[in-house]
Order: C-alpha cells, then sequence, then structure tokens
C-alpha cells in the first residue's frame, strides 16, 4: 500500500458533496481538485485528460447512499422519541430535507448526527483509498500507536 499526504477533511466533504463541482484526487501528488461542472478551469481540464491514469474521480454519494447512511444512525440512536421521527421522514417525498428538519426537534440526536457523518465519510474516503491501492500518511502514523480494533472502533462511532 502506498502512503500519500491526502487532506481528508477535503476528501470526506468531497464524498458528501452532490453539488456543482467534480471532485478528482491526483494518485501522484495527493492533492485535491475541485472542478467547477458549470465553467471548469481549461489547464486543470487539459491535464485531467492529458493523464486520466494520474487523476481518480471521486464519486459523490448518490441520494439512496446519503438516506442509507441516516438509517444507519438511526440503529445507533437510542432516543425513544426521535427514531420513529426520524424513520419517518426518511420514507418521506423529500427524505434529506425532512429528516434535517425532523432532526432539529431533538438536540441530543442533532449534536450526535455529525459525529456520525463525520465517522462514517472518514471511513468511506478510507475505504476508496484502500481500494485505489493508497493510504494517507496521517493515518499510517496513527496505525504505529497500535490503538486496539475495539477501542478504534468506539472512536469512530462516537
Amino acid at each position: 500500500m502506498r502512503v500519500l499526504t491526502i487532506d481528508m477533511h477535503r476528501l470526506e466533504r468531497a464524498l458528501n458533496d452532490p453539488g456543482a463541482f467534480e471532485h478528482y484526487l491526483d494518485l501522484h501528488s495527493g492533492q485535491l481538485i475541485a472542478l467547477d461542472a458549470e465553467a471548469p478551469d481549461l489547464q486543470v481540464l487539459h491535464e485531467l485528460e492529458g493523464d486520466p491514469e494520474r487523476y481518480a474521480a471521486i464519486l459523490p454519494l448518490d441520494s439512496a447512499d446519503r438516506i442509507a447512511m441516516r438509517e444507519a444512525f438511526l440503529f445507533d440512536l437510542h432516543d425513544p422519541h426521535a427514531h420513529p421521527l426520524l424513520a419517518a421522514a426518511l420514507q418521506s417525498r423529500r427524505p434529506l430535507r425532512t429528516f434535517g428538519y425532523e432532526l432539529e426537534q431533538f438536540p441530543a440526536a442533532r449534536r450526535a448526527w455529525p459525529i456520525y457523518e463525520k465517522a462514517r465519510l472518514h471511513e468511506l474516503a478510507l475505504n476508496w483509498l484502500m481500494e485505489l491501492g493508497l493510504e494517507p500518511a496521517a493515518e499510517a502514523a496513527q496505525a504505529e500507536t497500535q490503538i486496539p480494533e475495539g477501542i478504534r472502533r468506539r472512536l469512530l462511532r462516537a
């Protein structure tokens, strides 16, 4: 596995960004590139097209994946009042928007959601990098501390 310096926070945001930007990872330098789909930078576009093996497209989570993440969050949520309303929100016509609206009604769940989402996005980013045969440099340094697996899982879930 090749170790590469990667801005993991930007990578996580790119995975969760269904916006107007296309995101790419430079497999040689670890640089993240955001390309405006509406008005792309021609020089960057030329670089991407000139050496397609060097760049990996970062595909953002689609609606189904984003809904599935929220459903998984509900499995960890131990609030008997919030759970049914949030589950119903995910079955509504506009599940992501309704989930966000209903989440505002429950302060503990509202505080827990961004922590859960960040941990899950981090895990997804690491899995994607692993599929590419890459390991972020910061993660490689953390691996040297040898955090026991059970504790690491609880930290990611918290």
